[in-house]
């Protein structure tokens, strides 16, 4: 075969990625031997000035819930033996994409999982009411549209670059082992009061693969209480790194801890070799956007999830 008059091995000399239409999209759950293999294809996804998408830190605070249940929730979409596309099913309405971005405007591959998040059979999503989030451009979310799926609530995408030092954030930040997860859950409760996090769920999400690149942060006041906290991941050196989540004690809001923590997040990231923070807020939680953006990170064009109406 070749493409606009190259060879195929005149293509791969040229660093162009040539996807074969004659070939099968196959759509898996992983099993939990397979969990490494996912996290890989997500972290080489994960690159300076692309679309923000699924990160491996986002499977890994999902790990909490150990490494079987965190395999059931994954989807892949893969063409002979390759992963190409990744979904993570946050609840029964909604799951969460990356794609390869070499493959963002492969048709094949866009139909396929268009049509598996559109039927309940395929093992994707319910029927009724449904969220995709899929960030980036391309022909998936231009053939989920055309097939009714519309618009839902804005968000947007946050980077802060990390190749000049980071700024003393003027708190106290300590990295979480063992004897600070009472401090870290105690925080994650506070800020986040529906949360069931645990320290077990901790120790089970600092077992999980992603978090050998991870450090959770507990920020700490002038008399040594814990009044905020975090979690940054790394995908790598060199690639984008990412805060989930981040919170702040309840009873210690209005203090600046949220600029103060973001800006720690952001030194800790460069510390393990990220090329950027990056975080993304709703639009309509105008207190976070504009918290990130006073801790130095740059809104960049807003970005809507796909849903279905019942």
């Amino acid at each position: 075969m070749s493409v606009l008059g190259f060879a195929p091995d005149q293509l791969d000399a040229l660093g162009v990625t040539v996807f074969d239409r004659g070939m099968t999209i196959l759509l898996s759950t992983p099993g939990a031997g397979d969990l490494d293999e996912v996290v890989r294809a997500l972290a080489e996804w994960r690159r300076e000035g692309a679309s923000m998408q699924l990160h491996p830190g986002d499977v890994g605070f999902y790990w909490q819930f150990g490494p079987e249940r965190t395999a059931a929730a994954l989807r892949t979409w893969s063409r002979e033996g390759r992963i190409l596309g990744v979904g993570l099913l946050d609840g029964s309405e909604l799951v969460r994409l990356a794609v390869d971005p070499d493959a963002r405007m492969d048709e094949d591959l866009a139909r396929q999982m268009v049509d598996d998040v559109s039927r309940r059979e395929r093992g994707v999503l319910a029927t009724g009411k449904a969220h995709v989030e899929a960030l980036w451009g391309g022909r998936f979310r231009e053939l989920l549209q055309e097939s009714g799926w519309e618009l839902d609530e804005p968000w947007i995408p946050m980077v802060r670059d990390l190749s000049e030092s980071v700024e003393d954030c003027g708190l106290r930040i300590e990295v979480v082992g063992p004897e600070r997860v009472d401090d870290r859950v105690a925080v994650h409760c506070a800020a986040f009061q529906r949360s069931k996090f645990s320290a077990e769920r901790w120790h089970a999400m600092a077992a999980g693969t992603p978090y050998a690149n991870a450090r959770c942060l507990v920020g700490y006041d002038d008399q040594g209480d814990a009044v905020a906290a975090t979690t940054v991941w790394s995908a790598g050196p060199g690639k984008p790194g990412l805060l989930e989540p981040l919170g702040v004690h309840g009873d210690h809001q209005g203090h600046g801890y949220g600029k103060a923590m973001a800006v720690g997040a952001a030194a800790a990231l460069r510390d393990m070799g990220a090329s950027s923070a990056t975080v993304c807020a709703e639009a309509s939680n105008t207190g976070a956007v504009a918290t990130y953006r006073s801790a130095g990170y740059q809104p960049q064009a807003e970005v809507r999830d796909l849903r279905r109406a019942e």
